[in-house]
């Protein structure tokens, strides 16, 4: 990966090679620890990041539905994210940062309460998630074998470690049968999220997302909806089956890292033209105007790096 100069760990920048724990952390053997996804972009006033604040109570908001105390205020992680980015003196168009807290080293056991929390914060240069070709061509996406667990019996709405293992274990399924990504359905068969990002289709100039019942909130996800509506496009949130996203017009995933991701293939049936659609087209676009800082109406979103 593209290494930076430094990482933020607990209140102090440490070069980033220095930036280690323990192989006894409890968080290593035991799964609980949050993360978030946070993207900086280089715009005509210099570099900003996009979305910061709601990334960052949802960090907080993850650490407190799995029970760690992050001992950080929302004020002191965003202050942090931003010294990040100067100190790491970036050149690239797109850094994506990653915050993250974990159980440190302290205890073993299932029982956490006693376990240190470590607070950390990294930032790298990265570019299209899914390829490069795949923002203009769009991507082939399987349904996987693999379901989202239910809501009783994981912390779904939690950006937590431990929801990855799903994640990992479709992703690589997917990739070993010839797809890009892949897409998991809930306990009843319908569409929950992709392995990182939210899903969307198109049906009759009408763009569908399924509820967050049981997947994470995405940030991305809210943003699509926002310009699809202030560009007066129907959006509707409800259930989607398997067979609908066969005969759907177009389809694009949504995410921090994967931004939007046309998908031109799912399950070996081609998606409308099996290229990128319009709406996608369309919707994509603005999206980067937003995020470039090309758009005066959505500046607010943007924490410019002074």
């Amino acid at each position: 990966m593209n290494e930076a100069k430094y990482i933020w760990m607990d209140g102090e920048f440490k070069p980033w090679a220095e930036a280690t724990t323990h192989v006894l952390s409890h968080t290593l053997h035991y799964g609980n620890g949050v993360i978030e996804g946070v993207k900086t972009y280089k715009t005509a006033k210099g570099y900003a990041i996009f979305r910061l604040n709601d990334h960052t109570q949802r960090l907080l908001e993850s650490a407190k539905m799995t029970l760690m105390k992050i001992p950080y205020s929302l004020e002191e992680l965003n202050n942090a994210q931003i010294e990040l980015i100067r100190k790491n003196e970036f050149k690239g168009d797109n850094v994506y940062i990653r915050p993250f807290a974990f159980l440190g080293y302290g205890v073993m056991g299932v029982y956490h309460k006693d376990a240190p929390v470590v607070t950390a914060i990294a930032a790298w240069e990265w570019g299209a998630y899914l390829g490069e070709e795949g923002m203009q061509k769009g991507i082939k996406l399987k349904i996987s074998s693999i379901n989202r667990p239910s809501n009783t019996s994981a912390m779904g709405k939690a950006k937590a470690t431990a929801n990855y293992l799903n994640s990992q274990m479709a992703k690589y399924e997917a990739i070993d049968c010839g797809y890009e990504e892949a897409l998991l359905l809930d306990d009843q068969g319908y569409v929950a999220e992709a392995t990182g990002a939210a899903f969307f289709m198109v049906k009759n100039g009408v763009l569908v997302s399924p509820p967050n019942d049981n997947s994470l909130e995405s940030i991305t996800q809210k943003t699509v909806i926002e310009i699809a509506q202030d560009m007066g496009i129907k959006v509707e949130r409800r259930r989607i089956s398997r067979e609908e996203l066969y005969v759907a017009d177009e389809a694009f995933l949504a995410g921090t890292a994967a931004e939007i991701t046309p998908v031109r293939m799912i399950d070996a049936r081609e998606v409308g033209c099996g290229a990128r659609g319009e709406m996608t087209k369309k919707l994509q676009l603005a999206y980067f105007d937003i995020v470039f800082g090309r758009n005066k109406d959505y500046e607010y979103y943007l924490t410019y790096i002074n």
